[in-house]
């Protein structure tokens, strides 16, 4: 258990670590890459080396030291061991939906499953449309769910239909393996689509290894098969979802805090829109070309469309505990299949220190200037739940995180620079 001690005059500097939805698909292009990649500023992170070791049970090589991953890549050319290999890959939703359509390229038959939770969340769109295009993917136990069996003989591909607004993921692992199906891909997006800025990042991780993405206003995608990725060194940026809580820490005590390793004016990370929320909100925020400086102001509370970054919800709602006026936070039903149900959740945590929360089916409204008191923090295995509940505990005496290791999740080294930024 983690008690979060309030601290106030904050002026502190933090370097971020790599971004964890960069490192995942880097791993992915690099390895299908033929020859030797270079992955500098690695997040070495729960999620990121179940990816690692399920790309190595695939039969890739990577050595990973440091903050370094050197990858062999096999061109997209599996080796068929011969025996059915299990992939388990914990709770990561990133790893398991990126990870799918890369074994399905395979020679190979796997059981791809999880923890408890990870078999409660949706993988029905992702497993149609591969099947649809050529895989042989069927369920173990609950339709729709995880754990799956995977006949892998490769992906002939074509054209198909996916609804856009369950989960980005599902785009982005179709992309990814576009190159290496035999006839390409031509995806057609149904529907709105949800966490947009996420598939920007799968394009730009794959434009940055040798593969361009066509695309009509997101709503039609073609990979031709032709194309293939190439090998090359790669630095990744720093996390600027892991930013946000350092730049909530500076909103809600009036310090300031400066990030570095953050790329505001380049990144094609969605995250960095909160940046734009937190001066609605009452926040200076300093873009150079490699950090973000962020000083607390008179906060007051904002009506905000979320679904562009859902994963900026917990640290946001923290934050508008001690604003003045309401929040109202819409647009980001499937938080409901994260970690935990990080709307209902969420609201139950932060009802739980006193403040005045409103559950909606896609969103929250929180009441901000309710007297706060300290309380033990159930984070539901939620690595986002515990790290905003920190940013709460940063003005409220009492607040104790349990099971404070969930941020391994995404982000190991978070409360070590969390003391160290309060010193």
């Amino acid at each position: 258990m983690k008690e979060i001690k309030p601290v106030s005059d904050i002026n502190a500097v933090v370097r971020m670590p790599g971004s964890k939805s960069i490192t995942h698909r880097a791993l992915i292009a690099a390895s299908l890459a033929k020859g030797k990649s270079l992955l500098k500023s690695f997040l070495r992170c729960e999620d990121t080396l179940y990816t690692l070791k399920a790309l190595r049970d695939m039969g890739i090589r990577i050595y990973a030291e440091g903050d370094n991953a050197l990858v062999s890549g096999r061109g997209g050319d599996f080796a068929d061991s011969g025996k059915i290999k299990k992939i388990f890959l914990g709770n990561s939703g990133t790893s398991y939906r990126l990870l799918l359509s890369v074994a399905a390229l395979g020679k190979n038959e796997y059981v791809f499953t999880g923890s408890p939770r990870m078999q409660e969340r949706p993988v029905r769109d992702l497993v149609s449309a591969l099947n649809r295009l050529g895989a042989d993917i069927s369920y173990v136990k609950q339709s729709g769910h995880p754990p799956l069996y995977v006949r892998a003989s490769g992906i002939k591909g074509g054209k198909v239909e996916i609804a856009g607004n369950i989960s980005s993921q599902y785009i982005s692992s179709l992309l990814l393996i576009g190159p290496y199906t035999g006839e390409g891909i031509e995806i057609g997006v149904e529907g709105s689509l949800v966490s947009r800025p996420y598939i920007d990042l799968t394009i730009d991780v794959m434009r940055s290894f040798g593969v361009e993405v066509i695309h009509d206003d997101y709503q039609h995608f073609i990979i031709p098969p032709e194309k293939r990725y190439k090998r090359r060194d790669f630095t990744i940026e720093g996390d600027v979802s892991s930013a946000s809580y350092f730049w909530g820490a500076a909103a809600v005590t009036g310090g300031i805090i400066t990030t570095e390793n953050i790329r505001p004016l380049t990144t094609v990370q969605g995250d960095i829109a909160f940046l734009n929320v937190l001066e609605k909100m009452g926040c200076s925020v300093t873009r150079s070309e490699d950090s973000v400086t962020v000083a607390g102001g008179r906060l007051r509370g904002v009506k905000t469309d979320m679904g562009s970054m859902p994963d900026m919800v917990p640290t946001l709602a923290a934050i508008a505990l001690f604003a003045e006026g309401k929040t109202v936070i819409r647009n980001v039903h499937h938080l409901r299949y994260k970690e935990s149900d990080r709307i209902k959740d969420l609201a139950g945590e932060l009802r739980r220190i006193g403040a005045q929360v409103e559950e909606l089916e896609d969103g929250l409204i929180i009441h901000g200037g309710h007297k706060l008191s300290g309380a033990d923090i159930d984070t539901h295995n939620d690595h986002r739940l515990a790290m905003s509940l920190a940013v709460a505990g940063i003005n409220v005496p009492g607040i104790r995180v349990m099971d404070e290791r969930c941020v391994d999740k995404s982000f190991p080294s978070f409360w070590e620079m969390w003391d160290g930024m309060k010193a």
